[in-house]
């Protein structure tokens, strides 16, 4: 029972020195819904330790370092090394959503239903997430650390802010920071039964999108 305990204990500890080396994007492109679920994955041994793309080679090199795993190129499945980047709205053509806002893990974006919506930038961590659920394509991604790519274009501070602010985004959406890992390899009949249980909603937000579009071309025409 101790050396369970103990064991447990060990993982735990991992997943958080591991989750500590992430830039804290939460930008789900390793494949888990955030970061402390990849730390964990990695610490249980169900994920490889490059699959962070805005770690870049240098996030490898840590994670290699951390776990003792030998340093693997970047994967490029999950994505490119690149410079962090700051989302940007056409404030223009933004017709108030709130779609970018919901989807937003760190609560970077100001606005509110009907109403122009901007981005803060100390808050943005660039996680793209807020990109594909813009009906009007208004939200696009600006470089905001010049020629430095993954962890170079990174501080401590901002990792620590960006991990400050998806905490308080949990607290404040009811969710759980350690909730069930999903992967993109959902089972067939796991996804089924969501798939029955959401289907109400999705109509409703299919319909409200509708009504979205058609107001947006119709402000497009007017100019």
């Amino acid at each position: 029972m101790n050396s369970s305990l103990s064991a447990a204990s060990s993982l735990k500890a991992l997943a958080a020195n591991i989750d500590a080396a992430l830039p804290q994007t939460q930008c789900t492109r390793c494949g888990y819904p955030d970061c402390a679920s990849y730390a964990q994955a990695i610490a249980y041994a169900d994920a490889a330790i490059n699959q962070c793309p805005p770690g870049g080679q240098e996030g490898v090199r840590r994670l290699a370092s951390i776990t003792g795993r030998p340093e693997l190129p970047l994967n490029a499945e999950n994505g490119l090394e690149a410079p962090r980047a700051l989302a940007v709205i056409d404030e223009a053509w933004c017709i108030g959503c709130t779609l970018c806002i919901k989807a937003c893990p760190t609560d970077a974006i100001l606005g509110a239903n009907k109403r122009m919506h901007t981005v803060i930038a100390e808050h943005c961590t660039g996680c793209e997430l807020c990109i594909p659920v813009c009906p009007v394509d208004c939200i696009e991604l600006a470089n905001a650390s010049g020629d430095a790519t993954g962890w170079s274009a990174w501080s401590a501070a901002q990792a620590e802010h960006a991990r400050g602010r998806y905490d308080a985004h949990l607290q404040r959406t009811g969710r759980k920071a350690d909730a069930p890992v999903r992967t993109t390899a959902q089972a067939p009949e796991e996804a089924g039964a969501q798939t029955v249980t959401t289907s109400a909603s999705a109509t409703d937000k299919k319909a409200a999108i509708a009504a979205i579009l058609a107001k947006a071309k119709a402000q497009r025409a007017r100019v």
